[in-house]
This record gives structure tokens, sequence and C-alpha cells, in this order.
């Protein structure tokens, strides 16, 4: 994504399938130090090139960190190399990252917990660092100049990795790093999500963020943005969203149609997600293809009206589901605060602060938010049937997405980090 940038239901879907696992994963975690696996969160930390792994419930404890850019001087000696790669090098510091480079986008551990795969947006690349020894197993270079979201698998086996500047979505084996196909998208291919039967990828893009023309008026020049429905098993379309129609068609011809971070209800019949400079979300039925509610949060007073000033067009950026579907948790990015909202009613509960909240995703036993404060470089755990705050725990600089995976049940810490 962008800094400034599922599905959670997903990642619980793919936590439980490694729980689960069947003989191969048995036997992997069988040779672990200590005879098994254990679930945390990672923290990606964009800014710094590391990734923090706490608990996934509970107090939440750091166990380790990551160093995630273990290779950066053999990178930037290529990139140092060629013209056009500097060129690309700059703009993502200069532009989605605020000043800074974006070395740790999103992120995902391997079934038998050894290793952890890293998209790397200002290196372009995807890698698998071993999470013994800090090393890279495999490196995989996207097409274009910037990787961005991923999504695992249900089964945890395969990985999606959006390449924003080539409009691409490429599908790897998540213990090799080989290609296992590929499919086209809009404009700036963002969010990635594969349904819980692992059957189909959703594809959101959000085209270009990064220009001055934030006015509605100017919003056909972000280019083409819809909704790429791809079959998870020869990677063809079947289906295509334009979310231009159906805004309009619910009388919002004034919101853009940058579909952001999204999450499905339980049974996969509801899309909530979010759109650029918009302080809420939106209810879309996939029975009936059209928008059916939509939820209004409140302002920040100290938030200034101009659109320019949103980082990368976001107003609220993350969004995530209890696990039972009753409670939607939002992350207010720029209005400095995290709620969560209740899904029938979509009445919101008490607005915590959080400083420049950037994701939003479910603990291990799913009964807290987790949301991302990447202004003040910590993660924050909200209570989903309270809507109150229960901890903070210091990260990183710039933390960002936060995956639900498995370490090894004795893992402290990679030897290289």
């Amino acid at each position: 994504m962008p800094a400034f940038r599922t599905r959670h239901l997903c990642s619980v879907a793919a936590a439980l399938a490694l729980t689960l696992a069947g003989p191969a994963t048995a036997a992997s975690a069988a040779t672990g130090t200590s005879g098994g696996l254990r679930e945390v969160l990672f923290v990606g930390n964009n800014w710094d090139g590391t990734a923090d792994v706490i608990g996934s419930s509970g107090d939440f404890t750091k166990i380790g960190r990551i160093d995630v850019i273990p290779d950066k001087d053999q990178r930037m000696a290529e990139i140092n190399a060629d013209p056009v790669k500097w060129i690309y090098f700059q703009a993502i510091r200069n532009s989605v990252g605020e000043g800074h480079d974006q070395f740790a986008d999103d992120m995902y551990s391997t079934p038998d917990g050894r290793s952890v795969v890293v998209s790397r947006p200002s290196f372009a690349d995807v890698v698998s660092i071993d999470l013994a020894t800090g090393k890279v197993n495999w490196r995989f270079a996207v097409a274009g100049y910037r990787a961005d979201h991923m999504a695992v698998s249900p089964d945890g086996a395969r990985v999606a990795v959006s390449a924003s500047t080539a409009n691409t979505v490429h599908v790897l084996d998540i213990g090799t790093g080989e290609q296992l196909g590929s499919f086209a998208t809009g404009d700036k291919p963002h969010e990635n999500i594969f349904t819980k039967d692992g059957k189909y990828i959703w594809n959101m893009s959000i085209g270009d963020v990064n220009t001055a023309l934030d006015a509605p008026g100017w919003d056909w020049t972000k280019g083409d943005r819809h909704l790429t429905v791809v079959d998870a098993t020869t990677y063809k379309r079947v289906r295509v969203i334009d979310m231009r129609q159906r805004l309009d068609a619910f009388g919002l011809k004034d919101f853009s149609d940058a579909v952001r971070p999204a999450v499905f209800s339980p049974d996969e019949s509801k899309l909530y997600f979010q759109v650029s400079f918009f302080n809420g979300f939106l209810e879309y039925d996939l029975a009936t293809d059209r928008i059916t509610r939509t939820k209004t949060l409140p302002k920040n007073p100290a938030t200034g009206e101009d659109r320019t000033t949103w980082v990368n067009d976001s107003r609220h950026h993350g969004i995530s589901m209890n696990p039972g579907g009753t409670k939607l948790c939002v992350a207010g990015t720029m209005d400095d605060y995290a709620t969560v909202v209740d899904r029938a009613t979509l009445q919101e509960g008490p607005l915590i602060t959080a400083s420049k909240p950037y994701w939003a995703t479910i603990s291990g036993d799913g009964k807290d938010c987790i949301v991302s404060e990447s202004g003040a470089d910590q993660v924050t755990a909200i209570d989903f049937a309270t809507g109150q705050k229960v901890t903070s725990i210091p990260v990183g600089d710039h933390p960002q997405r936060v995956r639900l995976g498995h370490v090894q049940a004795a893992w402290t810490g990679s030897s290289g980090s």
C-alpha cells in the first residue's frame, strides 16, 4: 500500500489452518526446538526495516525482533547502479514514504513457523527470512518498482502480493518463492483477500493517491480503480466490480471509488470497506451487488479539511471484524482515534485516542482489536466487547501492517537481528 494505506478473517482462517494442519506441518513442527508452534502477531515497522513479534493475545508479551533488510547493502548497490531504479526509490521515499524508505509493508509466516515472508516497497520485492538465522531464504522481484499489500491463502501455502506500479498481482509459493501465477488489476493494486474456501482472490486497486487533485470533481484523474476477482487456481478473472456505479446508485456521487482496507462478514455475504477521503465505511451486499449501508464516523476537530494534507488520500485506513461478526473495529487514521462499531446498529463505541492508527486486525483469541499507531510507534489492543483500551505495546519506527502468524515455540529472536 501506500504508506498511509485481509483479511483478518482470512488471517484467522490461516492461523486455524496452521494449528489444525495435516501430517506435513505436524511433522515439521515436531522437529522444532520444543516440538511445537507459538501463535504470534508480526508487527511490520516500515520505516526502520524491522518486525516486532509479540504474543497474539493476553498481555501481548514482546518475544523478539526481526531484521527484514539483512541484504540492504546488496539491494542499495543495485539501486544506485540503475538510474531508473534509483529514481523510483527516491520517489517512494519522498511521496508515499513521507520522506522515509519503506522496508516492511506486509508479512506472513510459513506454515512450519520457521520463516516470515515480507513485502518490501522500496526494494520492489518479496523475501523469505529464516527466523533462526535471520538470513534470506529466497527473494522475488516484483514487476515494476514497488511491492505492496499481500494476502495468504487459508492453507498458508500461497501468498499474493500487489506490484503497485505494474498493475499486477503475483501469487507465490510461500515456501520456495516460485511464482504460481499472476493477474492484471486496475491502477495501483492495493489490498488482496483470499476467500475463506481459498477459491477466489479479491484485489482492490486504489489509483494514484499522490497527486494534489483531491477535490471530488477531479476524482476521475486518479485512474482506473475497480475490484478484480480471480479464480485462485487458474488466476483468470471471474468478475470486475466498479464501485463508481454502486456509489452513484446509492447517492454518493462525490465519494471516491478507491476501495482501501476491507473485511468480509463471516459468511462472506457482505463486504465492509473504506474509501479515500471518507471518515467511515460502507457495506456492500454481494448477492444484490449493491451498497446497502454507509456509516459516517466522527471527525476530529483538530484535523484540517484540506484533503491534500491527508497522507496518501486516506482519512480512515484500517478495518477488522471480530470472529462472531457482531463488531467492527475502525482505524480513524487522520482523525487520531480507533473505535469499535456494532455491526447491527452501526453505533460506534468510545473513540480511543490513537496517533495516526494505520491498520486494524484481531488478536489470536478474537477478543481484542489490534491497531498499529504509526505516529506513536506502538500497537494498541481494544476490547471488542467494551470498546475500551486494554493496553499498548511499544514497537519500532512507523508500524503498519499487523498479521497473525506462528513461530517455533522456543523462538526468541533471529540470530542475525
